[in-house]
């Protein structure tokens, strides 16, 4: 655990501890020591935030060492950067921070010195580190190849403004909860305290009741960011007016949709934050007891929550007595065993409690009958980050953050075929076509964007021709896609709609906890008649018109499953069949009809032929068929059985000759056109 200077006494007179706390400790952090009149003290105190501002003294490097960077060599990065220093005798300091967000151009290292503004490079790995540090620090070369920002050659001078407000990828941004990620270092209290971390705690636990705070929050309209997007302030209230001696409020962060991954970079970046969100929103309801359920599968991000969470109550920030406010407040950490079905509520307090994770049916709802039978209430991990942030700023500040009429600004995790991938954070009500165009950099070098499938495995697509929709509740739900907590996966071409509704809806299959019915068994239905649409079919004429027959049965099942599931999971487990049958049927019908994958990703339904002009009689396809499909003598010409093949194509890579070629499926028979099969 770090030191804590800045809550530190300055000399004999200051008395703060955890045991003996100062409610005006925050207060005396920017404009101390208010307990007695001391120069010296000022001093002392003035010298400590400026370097807690800073990072340190004299020259600083800042390294990404989230998940992120660490997954492209940041660990590495380090130990170079030590070495460099001691045999070039360098006196700077070495801080590590969390993911800046764009994920695509790990491992960034940022330098500031008392010089020059702070400078971000990019792009460096363990085989280049070498050479910016030499950029840096022996030729003094600070515009080199890896500096990400925009310089002011026109009078020698570095840009007054922020240097990565002109990169696209961060221009259209706006970083609120996410804008000390990537700045400070996440394990010292001292920088959160330094950039204002717990100023709206101290303010809420002096001088606003918590029905005050439950105000100040409802009429922001901040809305649950884990996905349900449930009014917080509202929760909140009800948890207040419900009459218990014993309360609890849980942070879940535990995230379990493919491809997100915007709870661990705020952990990873910024846990005060979060911790803060925790603190006031136990005191708005009047609990004593929190938890953090995060899945083990974060293990960067849980070490950085024990260490903050040791370094508050160490400074008194978590404990008895807070700053002298009379409340109490404390926090446990529950890590999950990485079920999905765990991000729903009811399921959480079900595995905190020592059970199988697995929901419950409401009402009652967890604000009146939580854990252990006693009003809990829940939010996720940018919900609660977004909290400290509107105590400060007001709730009319927060609901201008937004272009639209939900309020506030919405991290999202954008991957897939994409320029840029990373993690955003953007005004709620922006189009989705920005974010994919103008920050993500729109699609791949010779390819086209086809859909976006917002929401992770729950969510839905929405096509190319929709991007201009609106990112907020209502209108992503018109169109059958959910906000979510925030995965956003971009598509190009080269993905089948119906391998995806099948990809996700195996994910959800395979999660279900199986408690109920529809969910249990109607999952698994769909994810059999999905399957059987990218395979070949098997079967005459009748059994086509079957197959066929397959899209009413499956959209009847969608809206079942839907409307009778008992959680979260199941009642949007259709979302990805249901959007991807609205908006891509064609493709549905092409797989049935033709027999063909437009998108040539179904494997299944590939069918290969041998050219026997070609043909040299080699045996290498036959040796690498994994199906025993190609028969053939040594020297003569082969042949590909096609009830046995399985559309793999290791015959067509193997063969030296190019006698191998995937065949055109034939035309549909007569008489199972769309409308007449309907």
């Amino acid at each position: 655990m770090k030191p804590v200077q800045l809550a530190a006494p300055c000399c004999g007179h200051c008395w703060h501890t955890a045991a003996n706390p100062c409610r005006k400790l925050i207060e005396c952090l920017t404009r101390g020591p208010l307990c007695h009149d001391d120069d010296r003290c000022r001093t002392v105190r003035a010298g400590r935030l400026a370097v807690a501002r800073r990072g340190g003294e004299g020259t600083v490097l800042f390294i990404g060492a989230g998940t992120c960077g660490m997954a492209n060599g940041a660990s590495r990065i380090k130990d170079h950067i030590r070495s460099f220093f001691g045999t070039n005798r360098i006196d700077a300091g070495l801080i590590e921070v969390g993911c800046a967000g764009y994920c695509q151009r790990e491992v960034f290292i940022d330098l500031l010195t008392g010089t020059s503004p702070r400078l971000s490079y990019c792009d460096v790995t363990p085989d280049n580190v070498d050479e910016l540090l030499a950029e840096v620090f022996l030729r003094e070369n600070l515009k080199n190849r890896f500096l990400l920002g925009r310089w002011d050659d026109g009078d020698g001078t570095f840009a007054e403004v922020p240097l990565l407000a002109d990169i696209p990828f961060f221009k259209r941004q706006n970083k609120v909860v996410l804008e000390n990620c990537g700045r400070i270092d996440p394990s010292s209290l001292d920088a959160a305290l330094a950039t204002g971390a717990f100023r709206a705690a101290s303010r809420a636990l002096h001088t606003m009741t918590p029905a005050e705070v439950c105000d100040v929050v409802q009429a922001s309209g901040l809305r649950g960011r884990g996905g349900a997007g449930f009014m917080t302030g509202q929760k909140w209230r009800v948890a207040l007016d419900t009459a218990s001696a014993e309360k609890y409020v849980i942070c879940n962060a535990d995230e379990g949709d493919p491809g997100a991954f915007m709870d661990r970079a705020v952990l990873e970046g910024d846990p005060f934050r979060v911790l803060e969100g925790l603190l006031i929103a136990a005191y708005a309801v009047g609990a004593s007891k929190g938890y953090i359920y995060c899945r083990a599968e974060y293990p960067l991000a849980l070490d950085r929550l024990r260490d903050a969470i040791d370094q508050c109550r160490h400074a008194g920030l978590l404990g008895h007595n807070i700053l002298d406010s009379l409340f109490s407040f404390d926090v446990t950490i529950k890590q999950g065993a990485g079920a999905f079905v765990c991000g729903e509520e009811t399921a959480i307090l079900a595995s905190i409690e020592g059970g199988r994770g697995m929901p419950r049916p409401r009402p009652p709802y967890p604000a009146v009958s939580g854990l252990h039978g006693k009003p809990t209430v829940l939010n996720n991990v940018e919900t609660l980050a977004n909290v400290p942030l509107i105590l400060a700023g007001g709730a009319d500040w927060f609901k201008g953050l937004s272009a639209g009429s939900s309020a506030g600004t919405k991290v999202f995790a954008l991957s897939g075929a994409i320029r840029n991938t990373g993690l955003v954070e953007v005004p709620i009500g922006i189009p989705l076509r920005e974010i994919i165009d103008d920050i993500g950099g729109g699609a791949l070098p010779g390819h086209r964007i086809k859909a976006v499938q917002i929401g992770g495995p729950s969510g839905g697509c929405i096509p190319e021709e929709r991007l201009d929709v609106a990112v907020d509740y209502l209108s992503l739900q018109q169109l059958g896609a959910i906000m979510g907590s925030g995965g956003m996966v971009v598509m190009d071409e080269r993905s089948c709609m119906v391998d995806v509704a099948k990809f996700f809806m195996e994910f959800i299959r395979n999660e279900s906890c199986g408690k109920c019915t529809p969910c249990r068994e109607g999952t698994i239905r769909m994810h059999e008649i999905l399957a059987s649409f990218t395979e070949k079919p098997v079967g005459d004429e009748l059994r086509r018109l079957e197959r066929f027959r397959g899209i009413l049965h499956l959209e009847e099942l969608a809206q079942t499953v839907r409307e009778t599931s008992l959680c979260g999971l199941g009642q949007t487990a259709a979302n990805p069949v249901l959007s991807t049958l609205r908006f891509f049927r064609d493709e549905y019908e092409a797989h049935i009809l033709e027999n063909r994958c437009p998108a040539g990703a179904c494997r299944g339904l590939k069918t290969f032929s041998v050219d026997t002009t070609l043909c040299i009689g080699c045996t290498v396809c036959k040796k690498k068929c994994p199906g025993n499909a190609i028969i053939g003598e040594r020297k003569q010409a082969h042949y590909i059985l096609e009830d046995r093949c399985i559309g793999c194509g290791a015959c067509a890579e193997a063969c030296p000759s190019k006698a191998i070629f995937e065949a055109v499926p034939e035309a549909p028979a007569q008489g199972l056109g769309c409308a007449e099969s309907a």
